[in-house]
């Protein structure tokens, strides 16, 4: 059990530096006292977040962007719930584009810690609480080992897919970091764009069922299934090419006999 205060300290630090990083946060002009900070639970506080923030951006620009990608990566490494808020909020602060970017890059930043942070400390612990999903997902990359990249992306573009079990597990599956990383920077772009976007007009939405429409939905899933025609193209060409090596191989047995 050495890995959990290992655990306990990385999350203790980033913790506490999000909390020294929020109180810096002063009255700006106009505003007449100081402000705690806390993560949105709904559509009025982050509405309430969002219009405070945008207000204090324009004399602390730099503070607000460090503060954001922060508590962007917090969130993800530590797999709390909640992102979805976070890219809303990416969009009403920084606009439809440079949101995109921002939330992207730390959505894969961020998984990414939390691969590692899993493979550091947590890889007993999730077989252990999560085994018979762990045993499905494995037997799933194993199947799909040889379009791989490809199967990852359909998870990460799949509406439904668990990302964080998704991050907390690929350690334990022996996904290459590379992969992951540049499976959930794609994979994840059409969700981060439809919040993103949303959130650029977070004033004129009425509630977060706006934003996921079914046809919203069975759109990301198309794109999702359109992933997978490429791994299952290869697979089929491995399967085939092993067939063929093997053909080869009998037949050159048999000469030699």
């Amino acid at each position: 059990m050495r890995s959990l205060p290992g655990f306990l300290l990385v999350f203790g630090s980033a913790t506490f530096y999000l909390y020294v990083l929020s109180t810096r946060l002063r009255p700006g002009r106009g505003q007449e006292a100081e402000r705690s900070l806390v993560f949105p639970s709904d559509l009025d506080d982050l509405r309430e977040l969002a219009d405070f923030l945008q207000e204090y951006k324009r004399e602390h620009h730099s503070y607000v962007t460090l503060l954001f990608c922060s508590a962007y990566l917090y969130k993800q490494s530590f797999a709390i719930p909640g992102s979805s808020f976070l890219n809303l909020l990416g969009g009403a602060l920084f606009g439809p584009w440079m949101g995109l970017f921002l939330c992207c890059t730390l959505t894969s930043l961020g998984a990414t810690f939390c691969y590692l942070l899993s493979r550091a400390f947590g890889k007993h612990l999730v077989v252990r609480y999560f085994p018979g999903k762990v045993s499905m997902l494995q037997r799933k990359v194993e199947e799909n080992r040889s379009g791989l990249f490809f199967f990852l992306l359909f998870l990460r573009l799949f509406p439904m897919t668990p990302n964080w079990f998704l991050n907390l597990s690929s350690p334990i599956l022996n996904i290459p970091v590379g992969q992951f990383f540049i499976s959930v920077l794609i994979g994840l772009l059409p969700y981060n764009f439809i919040c993103v976007q949303t959130g650029s007009i977070l004033s004129k939405i009425k509630s977060l069922d706006d934003m996921f429409s079914w046809g919203t939905l069975l759109k990301l899933l198309a794109i999702a299934l359109a992933a997978l025609i490429p791994g299952t193209i290869v697979k089929k060409l491995s399967h085939h090419g092993q067939m063929l090596d093997k053909e080869k191989h009998l037949m050159n047995g048999s000469k030699s006999t």
